[in-house]
């Protein structure tokens, strides 16, 4: 759990942060050392668990450990998404970029005919 000594106290990229995990997404916990805050035990580092609910920032992840089911409440600082949530995400984006360009374009033609000189 130590970072290499350009990392030390870097803030996790904001594309990790910025993710908006749903009840039942699958994630791999890797503990950030350099964010306190909800930081889960280190037997937890390297497990994969699934989003049970949300807490305020934190989310509620269950971890099974032997025969046991925990739930754990981890900030976002020490998740990772699974693959298949990652091309959620970024499938997501792209759909929300496509709609926000098909207005722009709306909104310009519309301009365009209003604007346009009398003939």
């Amino acid at each position: 759990m130590t970072k290499s000594p350009r990392e030390r106290g870097a803030v996790p990229s904001l594309s990790y942060l910025l993710i908006d995990y749903k009840i039942g997404d699958r994630v791999h916990i890797v503990i950030n050392p350099s964010i306190h805050s909800s930081m889960p035990h280190r037997r937890y580092h390297g497990k994969t668990g699934v989003i049970s609910g949300k807490r305020d920032d934190a989310y509620e992840v269950k971890v099974t450990l032997g025969n046991k089911v925990k739930t754990i409440y981890v900030r976002p600082e020490h998740l990772r998404p699974t693959p298949e949530v990652w091309e959620r995400v970024v499938r997501e984006t792209r759909e929300l970029i496509q709609g926000i360009k098909f207005k722009i374009s709306e909104v310009r033609r519309i301009i365009s005919k209003t604007l346009a000189p009398a003939a």
